[in-house]
């Protein structure tokens, strides 16, 4: 599984992406368990932070395969 990184999460990660040798489906939940091993930077943007699966805003109970690609993304803030 592909992880890409966006604006601080990318800051935070120290790279644009990274692989996930999951073998087999995940929950967001594990994917988050993952990414705060390797990354604990990220854990307290954990409940402001976007996952888009293929594109597609991951929805709530939502499987990832591991082919997937993930994007982290971050709040986003204008004016």
């Amino acid at each position: 599984m592909r992880i890409l990184f966006f604006a601080t999460t990318r800051d935070l990660a120290g790279c644009e992406s990274v692989e996930w040798e999951a073998d087999s489906p995940q929950t967001e939940e594990a994917l988050w368990a993952w990414l705060g091993d390797r990354f604990p930077g990220l854990l307290p943007l954990k409940s402001s932070t976007r996952l888009a699966r293929n594109g597609t805003w991951l929805r709530s109970g939502e499987i990832l395969q591991p082919g997937d690609e993930v994007a982290v993304l971050p709040p986003v803030s204008g004016g």
